[in-house]
């Protein structure tokens, strides 16, 4: 590295922990386990819905439910996680202060929601995408406005309801897409491993 570059990549460095002693310290004051915020997020957004697709996952296609919902999961988190760095919204009550976001929605809640709807009507294509498309208009025009309500979400900037909304649908649509290419996928033969034949 150039000594422009390292100069700026050392103080990025710094700047980012800086902020990450300053998250610590802001959870310590306002977001911790004194808090009713993080008993909600804890219990009802995290616990219950884990402890839940526990009990009622259909064990017979969990791979495939399973791999659905951590699609969610994990587009959720990124696109989150982009949000945030731009200043685009933010949460001022947070599960844990060393990672950024409400993991509790992105981990568990939305992605188990989305999963319930998989698992209901994965045999019926049209159910499906009328359910979680209407999932998706219900978190994000009447969830997030909920969370808003009381503080547990803010927005900044231009950002509004109706881009969460979209940020759901894009999510969805990206989990389907690359869910059917995976069962797709899991129907050919491989090109490198090919299926020996029995005999």
């Amino acid at each position: 590295m150039g000594k422009e570059q390292t100069l700026m990549y050392k103080e990025i460095s710094t700047i980012r922990e800086e902020l990450s002693d300053l998250q610590v310290q802001y959870w310590s004051l306002y977001s911790d386990l004194s808090t009713w915020q993080f008993w909600l997020m804890f219990l009802l957004f995290f616990m219950i819905p884990l402890v839940s697709i526990y009990f009622f996952i259909d064990r017979k296609h969990i791979f495939q439910i399973g791999f659905f919902g951590f699609n969610i999961h994990m587009w959720l988190q990124y696109i989150d996680t982009w949000a945030l760095k731009e200043g685009l919204w933010g949460y001022p009550y947070e599960l844990l202060p060393f990672i950024p976001g409400n993991h509790s929605l992105e981990t568990a809640l939305i992605p188990v929601l989305f999963m319930y709807v998989y698992q209901f009507h994965m045999r019926n294509t049209k159910k499906f995408y009328l359910y979680s498309i209407g999932l998706c208009v219900f978190l994000g025009g009447i969830f997030k406005p909920i969370l808003s309500l009381h503080h547990l979400f803010e927005f900044h900037k231009q950002t509004a309801f109706y881009h969460i909304i979209l940020v759901y649908l894009v999510v969805f649509v990206f989990s389907v897409v690359i869910t059917k290419l995976f069962l797709f996928l899991q129907t050919r033969p491989s090109p490198i491993h090919p299926v020996e034949e029995k005999g």
